[in-house]
């Protein structure tokens, strides 16, 4: 039976739940963050299967609850308990993308959350869209174990030239309450918010298709050259941060 578009999304809730800056060293990614909105990023932790680590903060609103943001880095002193031909998440061993981060960290992809990350894969497969298998990960809070699952392709390709998100359900599959332990709990306020998010791309009516298929809102698309704008206010005022296709 061919099921209707969006008849997957009518049974998830699918939303914003981070965006994604890429910098060439974490220490980069601070630098940049200070200069450009203005606050200095908590402390994250390490992902051993990927290399890599990461620093955080709160960006959440009433429309965006789960809001946060990641500054992304290959940690140079890791050694990845993966498989060392795997390629690390969003692209991060793309040749141009780490030409790109190397003039300036980028904003380059986000991350939605569901309540039913594999009816939110099978629904992107109904699409012809590949996301990726669901990875089990973990890490240390100053408020317990985070665990979450989060589909990584073999690739690492973000595809859609990163507007496409990756989906992430946190809390253990069979947790009562799976969102008790999230970084939107964990963080302290930033004085940083997300104001929207809106995506351009080529592809426009395919990738509205696919956001409709897994019920995420709070995104705005329109046809034109690959973009992800998000638009913050900060202590120095509306920011926007912008992938420019990379």
């Amino acid at each position: 039976m061919t099921l209707p578009a969006g008849w997957y999304g009518q049974a998830m809730k699918t939303q914003i739940d981070h965006l994604v800056v890429v910098a060439q060293t974490l220490e980069l990614g601070v630098q940049w963050c200070e200069a450009t909105l203005g606050i200095t990023p908590a402390p994250g932790g390490e992902h051993a299967q990927h290399g890599t680590h990461n620093r955080l903060f709160k960006i959440a609103t009433p429309t965006y609850p789960l809001a946060y943001f990641e500054i992304i880095a290959i940690n140079p002193g890791a050694k990845r308990t993966g498989s060392a031909t795997a390629s690390r998440w969003f692209d991060m061993d793309d040749a141009k993308l780490q030409a790109a981060v190397a003039i300036e960290p980028r904003l380059v992809h986000f991350v939605a959350s569901t309540d039913d990350l594999q009816a939110a894969r099978t629904a992107l497969k109904a699409q012809g869209i590949d996301r990726g298998p669901a990875v089990q990960s973990s890490r240390h809070s100053r408020r317990g174990v985070l665990q979450w699952q989060i589909t990584v392709r073999e690739d690492g390709q973000r595809l859609f030239d990163g507007t496409l998100p990756s989906l992430i359900q946190w809390g253990k599959p069979d947790a009562a309450e799976p969102l008790r332990l999230h970084p939107r709990n964990t963080l302290p306020r930033s004085g940083v918010t997300l104001q929207s998010l809106a995506i351009s791309h080529p592809t426009a009516p395919k990738l509205q298709a696919a956001y409709e298929a897994i019920g995420l809102t709070g995104v705005e698309v329109s046809a034109g050259p690959a973009n992800l704008i998000a638009t913050l206010h900060t202590p120095k005022g509306t920011v926007a941060l912008q992938s420019h296709g990379i």
